[in-house]
């Protein structure tokens, strides 16, 4: 029953990851090898991985998503386990090899994944003119719109139908699992079906490292060139991961030029806003300053229940309003961890052949509510606010009504209604037992300059960053 299970699983995550992604940790692994330990146990999935950091890697970022590819495709629980594959004696010898003294100082300085040195697991240099690299899946029209990302999905839509004039770079940031990814390929996406001939590429901060390293090696800068310097649009995630790469800084600010030299677009994206960004050189973060920086937010209940709806239809399933209602309700933080709640209250109507209600998914998510009903409380909320405007947390619960309290204190309270379960009442009363219009005052006075300030905004998502660890 296991012989094409790996191979499906595969071509599920290839659909659900960036293209980058799947070919760069998923798709170059030994297929799985599967034993069952009894019916109780489940089954388990023994994935071999080449050298420690693709290991942790793969554990830390794609275990889970694996796991649960495995267990839907099985219709029984999956678990994985992770382990190093065995190498060679040739293998060992290449890994082995010193660098010659002057290759180890610069490499030092883009930063080699620790454990197996060498460039055996770093892919091979694609041409940008036969491979975009954009998932197909990824469009405008699959992209949910509401007021979290309504700024961001609207500069996107801008630069897909005039690139290279008005925001230019756009940088987008905002946390894990908002949706930047889909957006970025929403524009590459977009601009090919204009322009077929466009010479687009997407990657991810990472890709472009890989690169960096493997051309300075082989000395092969004119390759690296090529491949960046000649493009109409760059599409990079998570540009933060340069972050102390003195010599991938230096090309990507060559590349940078080059392409604003000649009216090319660039869209980045990062998780944090460009001042933001820490061990990155000054003259590359005013670049990123320099066109248009837009936030992507934790998307607000309407349109996480509108996610909800649309990605079961996507599913062939049905989820019915008030069961998206509740989802919604208690999956805040991302887009991501709501389609894995989803996916946890789809898979569980279809193994225990029920139908999907507010009951089944209470049971479906029992673990997922028990940890976001621990997770941030609004004494937590009050220290953390309080440290961050340099208060007393004394000052929360306090009379005193100076700007230099007041101001921090309403964007406590904005943030226990955003990002707890409270009341309104009980918020209030938790704020030195304030009336809930004055708490209600708050929220509404915050959300709205949130949306016109973007100094606020930029404190607001530190804040809710630190808040959720």
């Amino acid at each position: 029953m296991f012989a094409d299970l790996w191979q499906r699983a595969c071509e599920r995550l290839a659909a659900q990851l960036p293209e980058q992604q799947f070919n760069t940790w998923i798709r170059t692994l030994a297929p799985a090898e599967f034993g069952a330990n009894g019916v109780e146990a489940g089954t388990v999935a023994s994935l071999r991985v080449p050298n420690r950091f693709k290991l942790d890697w793969i554990r830390s970022q794609y275990a889970g998503m694996i796991e649960q590819v495995l267990s839907d495709l099985a219709e029984h629980p999956v678990r994985l386990e992770l382990a190093l594959a065995p190498r060679d004696p040739a293998q060992r010898v290449a890994a082995a090899a010193p660098l010659r003294r002057d290759q180890g100082a610069a490499v030092s300085q883009i930063a080699l994944p620790p454990g197996d040195a060498g460039t055996a697991d770093i892919p091979a240099p694609v041409p940008a003119a036969t491979r975009h690299k954009l998932n197909p899946a990824l469009t405008f029209d699959t992209l949910v719109p509401g007021r979290a990302n309504q700024m961001a999905r609207t500069a996107a839509l801008h630069v897909a139908g005039a690139p290279g004039q008005m925001y230019n770079p756009l940088f987008i940031y905002g946390g894990v699992g908002l949706g930047k990814t889909h957006l970025v390929h929403a524009v590459g996406n977009a601009l090919l079906k204009d322009r077929p001939d466009a010479r687009v590429l997407y990657l991810h901060a990472e890709q472009f490292i890989s690169d960096v390293v493997r051309n300075y090696q082989r000395k092969t800068f004119d390759e690296l060139k090529a491949k960046y310097h000649n493009l109409d649009l760059l599409l990079i995630d998570d540009v933060q991961f340069f972050a102390g790469k003195e010599r991938t800084q230096e090309e990507f600010f060559n590349a940078f030029e080059a392409l604003l030299a000649k009216r090319a677009h660039i869209i980045m994206t990062s998780d944090t806003y460009p001042k933001g960004l820490v061990d990155i050189d000054e003259r590359l973060t005013s670049r990123f300053d320099a066109g248009l920086t837009v936030a992507i937010e934790p998307p607000e209940l309407e349109m996480r229940v509108a996610i909800l709806i649309k990605k079961a239809e996507a599913d062939g399933a049905t989820m019915p309003e008030d069961v998206a209602f509740f989802v919604a309700k208690n999956v805040r933080a991302n887009v991501r961890e709501l389609e894995g709640a989803l996916r946890k209250v789809l898979a569980y109507s279809r193994f225990s052949q029920k139908e999907i209600n507010i009951g089944l998914a209470r049971e479906a998510l029992k673990d997922l509510l028990s940890i976001q009903n621990r997770q941030i409380g609004v004494e937590n909320i009050q220290k953390t606010v309080a440290d961050f405007y340099k208060i007393k947390v004394a000052d929360m619960y306090s009379k005193k009504r100076p700007a230099s309290i007041a101001r921090p204190r309403q964007i406590a309270m904005y943030l226990a209604k955003e990002l707890t379960q409270k009341s309104l009442p009980e918020i209030g009363e938790l704020f030195g037992g304030r009336d809930h219009t004055t708490v209600l005052h708050a929220v509404r006075k915050i959300g709205t300059e949130r949306g016109k300030n973007t100094e606020l905004n930029q404190q607001l998502h530190v804040l809710e960053q630190t808040l959720k660890g």
